[in-house]
Order: C-alpha cells, then structure tokens, then sequence
C-alpha cells in the first residue's frame, strides 16, 4: 500500500515536472522569438534600444513638423495663382491683342500687369494687389484677372 501511494506521488511529481518542463521550453522560445535578430543579451537592453529608437523618431517628426511649417509658410507668399484676361480695349476689328495677367499668392496678395496695344504704341502697367484690392483704379479687366479662379 506504501509503495502504492509512493508510485502514485512519484508519478504526480514526474508529471508535474514534465509540464514544468515544456512550460519553460515554450517561455525560452517565445523569449528566443522576442529577442530574434536583435544584438541585445536581455529583454532589457532589447527595451532600452527601442527606447533609444522612439526617442530619435520623436526629434525626427518634431524637426520634419518645423521644416513643413516653414515650407507651408513660403509656399504660402509665393506666387500660386497666375490668371490672364485677353482684350481689345478699342472694340474695333482685330484680336484681343491687350492683356491684364494676375500674379497673386494664396493670401491674394502679389501684382497685376496689363499692356494696352494700338498699331502706334504699347503701353506697359503694373498695380500692388493687397488681398485681391489695390489702391489703384482698376479696369474690369484687370478685377476679371485677378478674381478668376
């Protein structure tokens, strides 16, 4: 009855150490898993080297973030909208060989140019354009360029 009982214990304990063992062969695989392809002996040094690896994302997207700011910010000033409107001031026969053409940024500021032509002379203008407006008078044709879209 003894050596019976003492079977039984024997086995539970053998038992229990064989899922013991798998039980730790499957937690150093899944370890080996983790750190596969990594330099790092630890899961701490792994840890510290994608800590080291945010924080250096981290300073990228914050110098990226200041270069696009600084990029949208030229982009803004620069000439972005280029509009012509041909005419012929004189309503007679011929082609709308005078002109007004819009050189304006997104805020609508920039420059409007216009040439008026005869058969005797060309004449050459250029107005400010502050935020679609000049302080200039404007023909309906030099407005017509600079509201086109």
């Amino acid at each position: 009855m003894i050596a019976l009982d003492l079977k039984i214990i024997l086995t539970i304990i053998l038992a229990v150490c064989a899922i013991l063992a798998l039980w730790i062969f499957r937690l150093e695989r899944r370890l080996a898993k983790l750190l596969h392809g990594k330099d790092a002996k630890t899961l701490e040094d792994t840890i510290g080297n994608i800590m080291t690896d945010l924080k250096s994302i981290k300073q990228s997207i914050i110098m990226i973030a200041k270069e696009l700011e600084t990029m949208d910010n030229r982009i803004r000033h620069s000439i972005s909208r280029v509009n012509t409107v041909r005419f012929n001031p004189f309503r007679t026969e011929g082609g709308n060989q005078s002109f007004a053409t819009a050189f304006l940024n997104e805020d609508g500021d920039g420059v409007v140019l216009s040439s008026i032509y005869s058969r005797d002379k060309t004449a050459v203008y250029a107005k400010p354009v502050t935020n679609l407006a000049s302080e200039h008078e404007l023909t309906k044709e030099e407005r017509d360029a600079i509201n086109k879209k």
